[in-house]
């Protein structure tokens, strides 16, 4: 059985690609719940990674929900409501929260269609770059159905309440320069350029001590949800980590002494 997440580490950087063409990458199925939540905590667990990059095979970024599996019996919809609330609560709900938990960063390069959970996974990642060709569709109500992995609370986060409940509500499709329009990516380039420009972009995080860009990146998740006061103890915390580490004080050095510095993750 072919990997149905591939992760090919380049220096710094691992792209982890959905390969699951066949179905458009759709990640609703157990299986590759199972393989994108392992290559997450794996990515996360070795801190030479110091970013990622999201993609998918083909064609399509993802699909979002396997279509042809949904409301058949064992899958999604399938048995008694009971069953499917665990069925969500256990399969696919686990991969906002994989996404939630990691202190490194991740750049969607979103290299086609992201439908409904596609588009949902393109918002747990920290930086979203999309290909011309890209496509955008928080589009559950077209099939009668809701955001049930999370979409609700990532999508507003990332365009803001009135977008999203525009696009939620009607499970309309945006292009590429829309969602550039809109906030939710960040830049949008040639087909042929987006794994480049992507790249690029993470070597230019790789660049950063490791530890603080993993620390900055937990204070920001935690400031979605903290009030000022809780966020900035945190950050006094952190802070007085930061200041211990060797990156930190080979950039005081290097600063005073006018040179480029070299961060060794530490």
């Amino acid at each position: 059985m072919t990997d149905l997440v591939l992760a090919q580490t380049d220096g710094p950087i691992t792209t982890l690609i959905l390969n699951q063409p066949e179905t458009r990458n759709a990640i609703s199925d157990m299986e590759m719940v199972d393989a994108l939540e392992v290559a997450l905590a794996r990515v996360d667990a070795d801190v030479s990674v110091r970013a990622v990059i999201l993609t998918g095979q083909g064609k399509s970024f993802s699909a979002g929900g396997n279509l042809k599996k949904i409301g058949e019996p064992g899958e999604l919809g399938g048995g008694a409501p009971v069953e499917t609330a665990r069925g969500y609560r256990s399969g696919i709900q686990r991969i906002p929260m994989a996404f939630q938990g990691l202190e490194v960063p991740v750049i969607a390069a979103v290299n086609g269609p992201a439908i409904g959970a596609g588009c949902d996974l393109a918002c747990m990642c920290d930086i979203r770059i999309a290909g011309r060709s890209a496509l955008f569709a928080e589009s559950f109500v077209k099939l009668g159905m809701i955001p049930g992995d999370g979409g609700a609370w990532l999508l507003q986060r990332a365009i803001g309440y009135s977008r999203a409940a525009e696009l939620s509500f009607t499970g309309e499709a945006i292009g590429a320069e829309e969602a550039l329009a809109c906030g939710l990516v960040s830049r949008v380039v040639d087909d042929d350029k987006l794994m480049e420009t992507a790249r690029e972009l993470a070597l230019k995080i790789a660049a950063n001590p490791p530890y603080a860009v993993r620390m900055t990146k937990r204070l920001m998740v935690q400031a979605r949800d903290v009030r000022l006061d809780t966020l900035l103890e945190l950050s006094a915390a952190m802070q007085s980590l930061a200041h211990t580490t060797a990156d930190h004080r080979e950039a005081v050095r290097a600063f005073r002494e006018k040179r480029r510095p070299e961060f060794r993750g530490g």
